[in-house]
């Protein structure tokens, strides 16, 4: 189950991430995006958990936990739509 992760600190790391959700169950996968120019982290990430039940167990948890002195948002991630590319 993949989760959208909000809110975070722009100084948590995907390791301290996945050391969070661990707790909950096993992590598959701990990413935080970030600028492509920059290289600053968006404040968002995508963790993938290896059954529903560990994911929404992992919701159930984090969803409003102070991390970082920001209250976080846990969902269950959308499927990621297909865009155009941007014209300049």
């Amino acid at each position: 189950m993949k989760l959208y992760v909000g809110n975070l600190a722009y100084s948590t790391t995907e390791t301290e991430l996945q050391e969070l959700f661990g707790a909950c169950g096993t992590v598959m996968s701990a990413k935080i995006l970030s600028d492509q120019y920059s290289g600053q982290s968006k404040g968002f990430g995508f963790v993938e958990m290896s059954s529903r039940s560990e994911g929404h167990k992992a919701m159930e948890e984090l969803n409003g936990k102070n991390v970082g002195n920001r209250a976080l948002v846990v969902n269950e991630a959308r499927p990621q739509t297909k865009t155009k590319p941007r014209r300049w």
